[in-house]
């Protein structure tokens, strides 16, 4: 696991894009967090490292949206609105094994439809250090998600 500490949306951002040029095909990233942690934030920068132009906004109501004009499609997916379940009908797997990389928001409910492998992203807020300061911890599961971590890559641009 590595840490970083933000005080601004654009170093979460920064951090997004930074890990970018390291992911491939089928690679899933799962993004835990309150409301307005960053998560969002978060991908936007991704899609930046990619080299998407489209505006990403948050799937809450779409549950899945897709960004294709990338180097690597991304798709963005928020399935809290499957807390009582219905993940396993909207067949995650296909995404999980594709062409692009999927990032899951609140992950949580959809842990029986997960891969083996994945980057574990979670934003603490700290709003007793203001209100952008932010606790980034990195997780992996699996030697290429490791292998990224201990790469040393992602510096927040240091």
């Amino acid at each position: 696991m590595i840490k970083f500490k933000v005080d601004s949306p654009e170093q979460t951002e920064k951090l997004g894009e930074e890990l970018a040029p390291d992911l491939k095909a089928g690679d899933v990233i799962l993004l835990d967090g309150d409301l307005g942690a960053g998560k969002t934030t978060f991908t936007k920068g991704l899609g930046k490292g990619f080299g998407i132009k489209r505006n990403i906004k948050s799937p809450t109501f779409t549950i899945i949206r897709e960004y294709k004009n990338g180097r690597l499609p991304l798709y963005h997916m928020d399935v809290y609105r499957l807390e009582e379940g219905g993940a396993d009908e909207l067949g995650l797997n296909e995404y999980f094994n594709g062409d692009g990389v999927s990032v899951v928001e609140w992950s949580k409910f959809a842990e029986d439809e997960l891969p083996d492998d994945y980057l574990r992203i979670k934003f603490t807020r700290n709003d007793e250090l203001g209100d952008n300061d932010r606790t980034i911890e990195m997780t992996a599961s699996g030697d290429h998600f490791n292998a990224i971590l201990k790469s040393g890559d992602l510096n927040l641009g240091r």
